[in-house]
């Protein structure tokens, strides 16, 4: 998956120091990559909300982080984005989507369908990708309104844009 490897690339360029996440085989090459930089912070949470609070600290630490979570997570987390809203803090984050293209657990589906719509009402400005050629720029775009602009910007990777879980 090239894209990823882009984004990577871009999440360095932005300087993200510190790596927030929950395991998730959408986001297992951006998690190595995270583990194995010297100059990044890799941390596991046990929950979502926990990196929202992370996320914050960096900041207010003088780091850049990024949240990387399912969208089944994202209900998990909806007390603790009022704070990012509230505080103008910067906040990313890489949402990889279940519930929508060839989906083969119906309990993913509730929570794909009202992701975006849940950012959205926590005052998260929410994009999309769908395809290969555009994430990188989708996330760079996404981290310097963030970043420049005290946002909390989440950005959705689509299933289809990561594949077809064949469990």
């Amino acid at each position: 998956m090239a894209w990823q490897d882009d984004v990577w690339a871009v999440l360095k360029a932005q300087e993200i120091r510190q790596v927030a996440y929950v395991p998730d085989a959408g986001h297992s090459l951006l998690i190595r990559k995270a583990h194995a930089d010297p100059a990044v912070a890799a941390t596991v949470l046990t929950t979502e909300e926990e990196g929202v609070a992370l996320c914050a600290g960096a900041w207010l630490g003088g780091d850049r982080s990024v949240l990387l979570m399912q969208s089944s997570g994202v209900g998990n987390c909806i007390n603790m984005l009022s704070m990012i809203e509230t505080l103008k803090i910067p906040f990313l984050t890489l949402v990889t989507m279940r519930g929508d293209y060839a989906e083969f657990n119906p309990w993913q589906v509730p929570m794909g369908k009202a992701t975006e719509t849940v950012l959205s009402a926590m005052g998260l400005l929410v994009r999309a990708v769908e395809r290969p050629e555009d994430a990188a720029d989708l996330v760079d775009s996404a981290a310097r309104l963030a970043f420049h602009s005290h946002q909390g910007v989440a950005v959705l990777l689509r299933q289809r844009l990561i594949g077809r879980k064949d469990f």
